[in-house]
């Protein structure tokens, strides 16, 4: 299971997926497990973070990253500064 990451997506990339009209979601710098129900697809307006998924390796992101993180996976989020994302399941 990957997670997809696409280092700063151009504007109209991110105006033809919808991303300014997704749900916005904030969190505090923070350590925490996770598990994923379904795809999330998520674009940081702010933040620096590192998800490790379960059995792999550390993948890091921050502001202007658009991100997939695959259903069914299992995984931990260290944010290490707050993060301010647009995000949308499925």
């Amino acid at each position: 299971m990957n997670i997809t990451i696409e280092h700063q997506p151009t504007q109209a990339h991110l105006q033809k997926l919808g991303v300014f009209q997704w749900a916005i979601w904030t969190k505090e710098a923070s350590e925490f497990p996770w598990f994923y129900d379904d795809r999330e697809t998520c674009y940081l307006l702010e933040g620096d973070v590192i998800v490790t998924p379960e059995g792999g390796e550390p993948v890091r992101f921050s502001k202007g990253d658009l991100v997939t993180f695959p259903a069914g996976m299992a995984c931990t989020w260290k944010i290490l500064s707050d993060v301010k994302k647009h995000y949308m399941f499925g």
